[in-house]
């Protein structure tokens, strides 16, 4: 049987379940990453499970994240996640060594492997023919405990690129244009691959462009073929011997086919409040910018900022426009250092930030009050940049280097850019990344006063009556749920503190609503949960005693961490009754384990009517539910 790239690479990895789309298959994880936002939390779940040493072949703690250090809580983080990695056998890699995306496919991943995340953007290791995908902290735990990712088989989706880019076009432009035509929910429950002539064009940063903004799709990963581009990337990194050939067998047979004309493509923008609100920037250019922030995990890669700096040279920033350039990793600014293009950027007018997230989670950089900010990010809903009423479009490196200048909007389709090779060899240099010794048995974890114990459910039993806390809309993200920026962000690892800020860009009131009747239930609209794959989305709500989220649907990676919380997470049988619930009604559950273990709808009394719910989960899941969580059910198994 022919099988597309993603099917070969799974049916590789497969330790339980069988290939058949839409039901529950076990894969085997190779390498994990975490990053410090997410990090502290994964790994001090890891210390509940109680593996003594990670069971992976490879697993990295990135420091990326919450960089900048006003208080003691960030540095205690690092220090919290360096001694452990040291402890569990995980490489560390330090603050300034860079975003844990673009150094994973520079210096760890390699085609045909499976790499689990705690992280939404860890599909950009699909960028070299690897198998990236995103969860919460504690699948990335169990997974380094030595346990298999449980997700459900995904469809393939198949975008052909034919011909070639044309001048001032990109890669951002191409995955801005998948956006366009799919939405951030098409890809939920989809596997996105890659195929084409097209295809062969693009060069690994091109590609890991377009397989980390998968994650805006709501995709469960996105995946090149690994072919000679993906071979001339490894040597330049010196490990060309990871690479090996891969890519769909001919005649396989995918669930949808998207095509796409490279040759046709226009310079895109994103405009506000979503990666898929995509326009033609010919048809928006001339708005005024305050400012350009260049960089991040999606176009932070040397190839990416070296083009920013032919554009720049010679020129200099409209005195209106503030330009900032995040590298991606320590690699890429040092080669920028050494050809000479660091000295462009600087003397054009751009600000060098620190190789790491930065702006893109709100961490520093947050425009001024309702300004115009272009980012090469791959975000841009409402009040993430740290001010809440900033427009912010996301655009090419090409199309924010240039309107840098103009200070306005401008296409870069007319402006002759040079065309930069692939170098022959990049500059390496692992120094940042700390081994884990042989025998760790003098290392000490040392934890910080900031870092508090995670919330664990109960397992349900008896009637369930609990009111409707919060009606919300659709494409609720993590960032509305859990508000991530440079205030909150050092309270990562404090859930009871972070619960006080829970769902507070929409009812300010949220928390103490929820304290006051004794935790509730979440209302929500399409696609609730979407964005970051950050647990704490779960895990606040479980603080404040949320029982459950009721949802006309959900993001793939927040209902699972919902599920690991042991957050009932239900649908609307009947789509009219969203309307029907209003907040504060009271809804009434009989015998609520009863009807989980049951199987069937679940059916709650209100308003003098019987609700009725889908509870769509797999039979390990309904089972994790029963026990009040993940954690709950493992340590009942031992």
């Amino acid at each position: 049987m022919a099988l597309t790239l993603a099917e070969k690479i799974i049916k590789a990895h497969l330790v339980e379940g069988e290939m058949i789309k839409g039901a529950e298959i076990g894969i085997r994880i190779d390498q994990t990453l975490t990053q410090d936002s997410t990090g502290t939390m994964a790994y001090l779940q890891l210390e509940a499970i109680g593996a003594p040493r990670v069971k992976t072949e490879l697993s990295v703690a990135y420091v990326d994240h919450n960089m900048l250090q006003e208080g003691f809580e960030n540095a205690d983080d690092h220090r919290f996640i360096q001694t452990i990695a040291r402890k569990k056998g995980i490489r560390f890699s330090r603050p300034g060594n860079g975003i844990c995306h673009q150094v994973h496919i520079e210096r760890f991943g390699r085609p045909g492997a499976t790499l689990l995340g705690s992280d939404s953007h860890t599909p950009t290791a699909g960028g070299i023919g690897m198998l990236g995908i995103g969860a919460g902290g504690l699948d990335v735990a169990c997974a380094m405990a030595g346990s298999p990712y449980y997700i459900t088989m995904p469809a393939i989706v198949n975008v052909r690129l034919a011909g070639r880019l044309r001048n001032g076009v990109s890669a951002k432009d191409i995955i801005l244009e998948v956006l366009r035509v799919l939405s951030v929910k098409g890809g939920v429950g989809k596997i996105i691959e890659y195929s084409g002539d097209g295809a062969q064009t693009l060069t690994v940063p091109e590609r890991a462009t377009i397989t980390n903004m998968g994650a805006e799709l709501g995709a469960t990963a996105s995946i090149f073929p690994s072919d000679a581009a993906t071979r001339d990337f490894l040597a330049a990194q010196g490990r060309g011997e990871c690479f090996a050939e891969l890519s769909a067998d001919e005649g396989a047979v995918y669930d949808s086919v998207i095509d796409i004309d490279l040759s046709a493509l226009e310079p895109l923008a994103a405009a506000p409040h979503s990666p898929d609100n995509v326009k033609k920037v010919a048809d928006i250019q001339g708005l005024k910018i305050d400012q350009v922030a260049i960089g991040s995990c999606t176009n932070g890669s040397y190839a990416d900022l070296a083009a920013v700096a032919k554009i720049l040279e010679g020129k200099t920033v409209h005195p209106d426009v503030s330009l900032v350039i995040s590298p991606g990793s320590k690699q890429a600014l040092t080669m920028l250092a050494e050809s000479g293009a660091l000295r462009v950027l600087v003397e054009a007018g751009a600000r060098v930030l620190e190789c790491g997230c930065g702006p893109c989670i709100g961490m520093g950089q947050s425009p001024r009050t309702g300004g115009v900010s272009l980012r090469t990010f791959n975000r841009n809903f409402k009040g993430r940049s740290g001010t809440a009423d900033a427009l912010v479009y996301l655009v090419s490196p090409q199309t924010a280097a240039v309107s840098a200048v103009m200070g306005a909007l401008t296409s870069p389709a007319g402006v002759d850019i040079p065309h930069m090779p692939a170098p022959k060899a990049f500059a390496v240099n692992d120094n940042m990344v700390e081994t884990p010794p042989d025998d760790p048995t003098g290392v000490v974890i040392e934890k910080g006063p900031n870092i508090k114990d995670f919330p664990l459910n109960k397992r349900p039993a008896g009637d369930l009556v609990s009111k409707v806390l919060i009606k919300l809309g659709d494409n609720i993200t993590t960032d509305h749920i859990m508000p991530s920026h440079a205030k909150l962000l050092p309270f990562r690892s404090n859930i009871p503190y972070l619960a006080e800020f829970c769902l507070s860009p929409c009812d300010e009131g949220f928390a103490a609503r929820a304290k006051a009747n004794g935790g509730g239930v979440i209302l929500g609209g399409e696609n609730y949960g979407q964005g970051s794959s950050r647990e704490h989305a779960a895990l606040a709500p479980l603080q404040l005693g949320v029982a459950a989220v009721i949802a006309k649907s959900f993001a793939r990676i927040h209902k699972s961490n919902l599920i690991n919380s042991g957050i009932l997470p239900l649908t609307f049988a009947a789509a009219e009754d969203y309307d029907r619930l209003d907040m504060l009604d009271e809804l009434a559950f009989a015998d609520i384990a009863g009807q989980i273990a049951g199987g069937g709808p679940l059916t709650a009394e209100c308003k003098g009517r019987t609700f009725e719910f889908r509870l769509d989960v797999s039979d390990k899941e309904r089972k994790m539910l029963l026990a009040g969580g993940k954690i709950n059910m493992m340590r009942e198994a031992n």
